[in-house]
């Protein structure tokens, strides 16, 4: 195998049929008139945020959402016509830019929207905007249930140079329907958003809340618009699957570049964690904390080897990693590793990796770095 090859040391395979596929199913399970907003932030969580949202564009997504102007910029450089939605508080010096790429900017706060206002009276653009709310969340926005925060919302409808296209909020705990603080936070915030518009007279073309826990579990909170993003991928965002059927779109593979053989009381990786208690064999393979593979997984994740599950043994590296291959007959080097992904009967999911490390799926298909190479397939 050729070393320019893209499988010859680790790369992950998108499959660009599943994320349609995932699309396809939250779509039809939408209230009618519903639009889709499909979040592809942090390069669409590792998958490929151009392809991914390209994708989504062709499928019928009536919008694209990502964390920041520089992230929407790549997909205006790429060619993505779709009405792009930015999450964050962008600086507002940044202001025209925005606004001259047709791009939708997220405003939370009422001084950084006059600094936009004063700087967009300057010229002849006017940016499209969505106004932030905080019913619960804690992070970003105007309180719901604050009233100097409504007199601030009244002064913020009133500014030049921004067009007042939508207003949304956050969830925080959608992925546990049993928890009804996802209700209480869909009241605060459609009463706030309709007290809004009584107070200033404005309409919101959009109310929108609904992330991928939505999506999943209660629907009935879909509102104007949905914002999945970690659902489009596959990935469930808790525990509960509800009514739709979601196909991880990441196979994260490598391949064994060596191969030893150890006697008992021989050590493993740095800081000697991993002690031989009986001859084994191992493999090196090389992905390592460098390529997204979290360090605190040491000695507790497993992969596939063959069709059959093997144990990570000593500290990953930061390039590489070793695996206990004793029991896995003629194994050498050459052989394909899945570390997330199907092999024979036997799967490794990201959220098998996220229960070891102690986190999140999200974490871990973000993390895979950019020196990884994605292979898109359909």
């Amino acid at each position: 195998m050729r070393m320019n090859d893209p499988k010859a040391r680790t790369w992950a395979e998108i499959s660009l049929g599943s994320i349609k596929r995932n699309y396809n199913e939250m779509r039809k399970a939408l209230p009618p008139g519903c639009l889709f907003a499909a979040v592809v932030k942090a390069d669409a969580y590792g998958h490929g945020a151009v392809r991914v949202a390209s994708l989504s564009e062709e499928s019928g997504a009536e919008y694209i959402a990502v964390s920041c102007y520089a992230e929407a910029r790549e997909l205006r450089e790429a060619g993505i016509k779709s009405r792009i939605l930015i999450f964050g508080i962008s600086p507002p010096e940044i202001a025209e830019l925005p606004a001259e790429a047709d791009i939708v900017q997220t405003v939370g706060d009422l001084e950084t929207a006059r600094q936009m206002s004063n700087i967009l009276q300057k010229t002849k653009n006017k940016l499209k905007v969505h106004i932030k709310t905080d019913s619960g969340m804690g992070r970003l926005g105007f309180m719901t249930e604050s009233e100097k925060d409504r007199a601030a919302l009244i002064e913020l409808i009133s500014l030049p140079g921004l067009e007042f296209e939508g207003v949304y909020t956050h969830f925080a705990v959608s992925e546990q329907p049993e928890d009804d603080f996802t209700r209480l936070q869909y009241e605060r915030f459609m009463r706030s958003a309709l007290r809004l518009e009584k107070d200033t007279g404005h309409k919101f073309k959009l109310k929108h809340c609904a992330n991928s826990g939505v999506v999943v579990n209660c629907r009935e909170f879909a509102a104007d618009m949905v914002r999945p993003g970690i659902a489009l991928y596959g990935i469930y965002p808790g525990p509960d699957k509800g009514d739709i059927e979601l196909r991880p779109a990441m196979r994260l593979k490598t391949r064994i570049m060596s191969t030893s053989v150890h006697k008992a009381g021989d050590s493993i990786s740095y800081g000697r964690t991993y002690i031989a208690s009986k001859p084994i064999k191992t493999a090196v393979i090389p992905i390592g904390y460098a390529d997204g593979l979290h360090r605190v997984l040491s000695g507790k994740a497993e992969f596939l080897v063959r069709g059959r599950r093997v144990r990570q043994i000593g500290r990953i590296c930061m390039d590489m990693c070793m695996i206990d291959v004793t029991d896995i007959p003629g194994c050498t080097i050459g052989d394909v590793v899945t570390v997330i992904g199907e092999d024979g009967a036997e799967t490794i999911r990201a959220e098998d990796l996220a229960e070891a490390a102690g986190t999140i799926a999200y974490e871990i298909v973000c993390a895979v770095s950019k020196r990884v190479p994605r292979i898109y397939t359909d």
